[in-house]
């Protein structure tokens, strides 16, 4: 269908951000068939996501290590995938300023693996989350984006926007409140939500000191992706073999002949002409007679 092969031309064209947009609806979206297609025929509902989402218990997660990274993608609310798309595209936006498109791809990934395991470690070390392990299940990109707009933040400590009924503020001290509301959160219904925001924005905050300092972090994860990507094997290049005829004395006296000819003309429209004369290719023949 056309309109299928102008998503995929978008696709193609747009940026990372955009990208990384149009896969997080795309996942949503069948997700969402998916369950209502299960729905209606009775064959387990929701269960299925279960395995793209990051579980809270060890014991789980060992058997499903894929979730550390699958959980990032995956939506089911429309509010939920709504408000993470529009905060990934707003500092996606401003991160692009700063930073260049793989960086960003690669923090998006980092960044939701240090909320993956901050919520892990969280539910298995405080006693709040004791009776809740094992029935917590991580998904959204919230950790992801949080990371993103930490890394822009911290490396640019002065860079304003301009908020709705407030004016201009330093996008650094937005992001702190947000990080601050996440701190005051974590007792709260979504609270495995919450800990993975303060796991991402700890690590968009460490990446941005570490670049100051000259070290990418997103390096080894791209070149990661690199190879994933790159995974099929490549077909050997077929060497080409030409054989030349052996040079007779005949051939080589008539090339040294020729070549002589051709110097003797360059010589004789020096003489009459004066160097300026000379074409670029006449001057390199003469110079390279002058050497032998």
């Amino acid at each position: 269908m056309e309109i299928f092969t102008k998503l995929n031309q978008l696709f193609a064209r747009g940026t990372i951000l955009t990208k990384l947009i149009y896969i997080n609806v795309g996942i949503w979206i069948l997700l969402r068939l998916a369950i209502v297609v299960c729905t209606l025929f009775q064959v387990g509902d929701e269960h299925f996501v279960r395995y793209l989402q990051m579980p809270s218990a060890y014991s789980v997660f060992f058997h499903r290590p894929w979730t550390v990274i699958t959980y990032m993608f995956v939506h089911l609310d429309f509010l939920h995938i709504l408000l993470n798309m529009i905060w990934l595209f707003v500092f996606g936006r401003i991160f692009l300023l700063f930073f260049n498109e793989r960086q960003m791809g690669g923090l998006y990934v980092i960044g939701g693996i240090a909320g993956g395991v901050f919520f892990l470690l969280a539910y298995n070390i405080f006693p709040y989350f004791r009776n809740m392990v094992g029935s917590g299940f991580l998904m959204g990109a919230s950790a992801s984006v949080m990371a993103i707009v930490f890394a822009a933040a911290f490396y640019r400590k002065d860079y304003e926007i301009n908020l709705l009924l407030i004016g201009r503020i330093k996008l650094i001290y937005l992001a702190l409140f947000a990080l601050l509301i996440d701190l005051l959160s974590v007792v709260s219904a979504n609270a495995g939500g919450h800990v993975a925001h303060i796991g991402g924005a700890l690590l968009g905050i460490f990446y941005a000191t570490q670049l100051q300092k000259g070290k990418d972090l997103t390096v080894a994860v791209n070149r990661l992706i690199d190879k994933m990507v790159n995974c099929r094997k490549r077909r050997p290049v077929r060497m080409k073999v030409t054989y030349q005829r052996r040079e007779t004395d005949a051939d080589y006296n008539m090339r040294k002949r020729k070549e002589s000819d051709a110097i003797d003309e360059i010589l004789d429209k020096l003489k009459h002409s004066g160097y300026q004369s000379l074409s670029s290719e006449e001057k390199k023949a003469l110079f390279d007679a002058s050497k032998k």
